[in-house]
């Protein structure tokens, strides 16, 4: 067997240059036996390096069969590893009629390392549509998927094969949601258990009709193929693409990186049917950096410049108004709440623009209906059945049970809870702290670790369980928070925002008031830097501190009350009891 040299000064606890998901020790121990297993099979010695294995008739990569023996015991892997090449020998060597081929090929994404050298005479038909990435027709079989080779193709027809397998790839059944990242970037994340999905890069002028009924701007869009299971992309209409280049390429390291079926972290820029690959990769240093064409710098500057006059920003009254028309709509239209909710923060947190000490009782009643609906959101998400009595103002409506839902996710409870804790309602409190934390994983797989670390700390704490508890989750929090193991999360989002009610927290249970002082005006600080010159409303008030610093208050912390985005008036408690919530 043949190893690389990457990992020959690497710690053995150290995340693995070629499989990361893997250690350095893990991944050798990998090697050793998938080397083992094929000499066995075969009569003779593969060369087993980096994340790929080849053998005297076929290259297979090994980054799906680590994510597999990552999740088995140790013991166990000798077994994954023979049943893992044990499926692959015995999958389908040809044969099919003509017609059962156009009825079953579909086009594949595949990176251009699937195919070692000496293979490629077996696939000349194969393409590149961009760097880094090649298509082949596949035979999507009942329980396998396998390349066509020339010989397949000559049965049934090139340009008939490769119709019938942009028809088959349309018609892959998918998933879509939409994320709104903290730069206001808008993506679209598609995911599902085809082996297919990422492939539909090759038709996403179609795909993004079907999902979104609109079609793709002249100006494009930055896509990732991070894994077989997942696509994402950001229509390029506005000066949300800058943000969009730093949160795609993000999300997408996170999900190669987990897997299964890893295809490749790259951005690319799709434009008129052309895929361009932003992203230069470093072989040495093993680093990766986004290089926009002089082409996309310049359309982006231009939707820079625009920018100011495309984008004004909604007055507290505008949204008030909006939200408004929502929970008006609420008892005929419950699935309108998750928006309802968004409208409510936004418009609770505008309100402190114009009156940042929440001086004024209007103030406090967009705080409250802010609370009232995340306490809805997650309240309906929790019941699995029939009706959840909802007060929403000064009316107490009926909403329908909708069980585990996509919208009351970590983040989503998070916001929750900070508003909860800042109209201190102890009960709502206590409803937030018993959401099952598998819900809120469900609702969103793509989010860090950490965060539900941190969630299950802040329902520990509020329980009253053991401090012991408490911090061994807060120690959690801080471990998996890291941003080489956070890899999802944009790094301004982790460190100005997220750390930040953390830290606090951490301050408050060692009850040391001046470090919890010091950490706050630090806080404000962070949150000045990452909201810079946004015309979001989130600006105006640095919600996670502003929460930490009303329970500080009520557990007679000394809190600077002349701090800004920390509205005073909500950390004395001065509106609770003010009318029924």
């Amino acid at each position: 067997m043949t190893h690389d040299n990457d990992n020959a000064t690497a710690p053995a606890s150290a995340p693995d240059a070629h499989l990361p998901m893997l250690t350095t020790a893990q991944a050798d121990r990998l090697r050793c036996l998938v080397a083992d297993d094929l000499s066995a099979r075969d009569g003779a010695h593969p060369r087993v390096d980096g994340a790929t294995a080849v053998r005297e008739r076929s290259t297979h990569a090994l980054t799906t069969l680590a994510h597999r023996c990552r999740a088995a015991a140790p013991e166990l892997w000798p077994t994954v590893i023979a049943e893992h090449f044990t499926s692959l020998d015995t999958v389908s060597q040809g044969g099919e009629s003509a017609e059962e081929l156009l009825s079953r090929t579909v086009l594949r994404l595949l990176p251009t390392e699937a195919l070692a050298a000496d293979e490629r005479a077996g696939f000349r038909y194969a393409w590149q549509p961009a760097d880094h990435l090649m298509t082949v027709l596949a035979l999507d079989a009942p329980d396998t998927v396998r390349m066509l080779t020339d010989a397949d193709v000559e049965r049934a027809g090139l340009d008939a094969l490769k119709a019938a397998g942009r028809a088959n790839l349309l018609a892959e059944p998918v998933e879509h949601e939409e994320i709104r990242t903290p730069s206001g970037a808008l993506l679209h994340s598609v995911h599902g258990d085809s082996h297919f999905v990422a492939s539909k890069a090759l038709v996403l002028a179609d795909l993004a009709r079907a999902l979104t009924g609109r079609d793709l701007p002249e100006a494009g869009a930055l896509v990732v193929v991070p894994t077989r299971h997942l696509l994402a992309f950001h229509p390029i209409v506005d000066a949300t693409a800058v943000g969009a280049v730093n949160d795609l390429g993000m999300y997408a390291l996170g999900a190669y990186e987990d897997g299964p079926g890893s295809l490749n972290p790259l951005l690319y820029w799709w434009r008129r049917d052309e895929l361009v690959c932003l992203t230069s990769f470093d072989e040495q240093t093993r680093a990766m950096r986004v290089v926009p064409p002089p082409e996309l710098m310049d359309l982006m500057r231009s939707l820079h410049a625009e920018q100011p006059a495309a984008a004004a920003t909604p007055s507290a009254g505008e949204l008030h108004a909006e939200l408004r028309g929502l929970t008006d709509k609420l008892p005929q239209d419950p699935a309108g709440l998750p928006e309802a909710f968004d409208a409510a923060v936004a418009h609770a947190h505008a309100r402190c623009a114009d009156d940042p000490d929440a001086a004024e009782l209007e103030t406090w009643e967009a705080w409250v209906l802010a609370m009232q609906l995340g306490d809805a959101l997650f309240a309906t998400s929790v019941a699995r059945e029939g009706e959840v009595a909802c007060r929403v103002g000064d009316r107490v409506i009926a909403l329908p049970a909708t069980g585990p839902s996509p919208h009351a996710n970590g983040r989503t409870w998070l916001t929750a809870f900070w508003f909860a804790l800042v109209c201190r309602e102890g009960d709502r409190l206590s409803r937030l702290a018993h959401v099952p934390l598998n819900d809120l994983r469900q609702a969103d797989p793509s989010q860090d670790a950490y965060l539900f670390h941190w969630i299950e700390t802040l329902q520990t704490y509020w329980l009253g369980q053991s401090l012991d508890d408490v911090v061994q989750k807060l120690i959690a929090t801080m471990e998996t928070s890291d941003p080489k193991v956070a890899t999802r999360t944009a790094p301004d989002l982790l460190n100005l925002i997220d750390h930040q009610p953390a830290a606090l927290f951490h301050r408050l249970i060692t009850r040391n008031h001046g470090a919890f002082a010091e950490t706050l005006t630090e806080s404000v600080t962070h949150h000045d830097r990452y909201w810079t010159a946004s015309p979001d409303p989130r600006a105006h008030v640095a919600l996670g501190p502003l929460a930490l610093a009303c329970l500080a208050h009520d557990g007679d912390f000394p809190v600077d009350a002349t701090l800004p985005r920390l509205p005073k008036h909500l950390i004395s408690r001065a509106w609770c009891g003010e009318f029924p919530t």
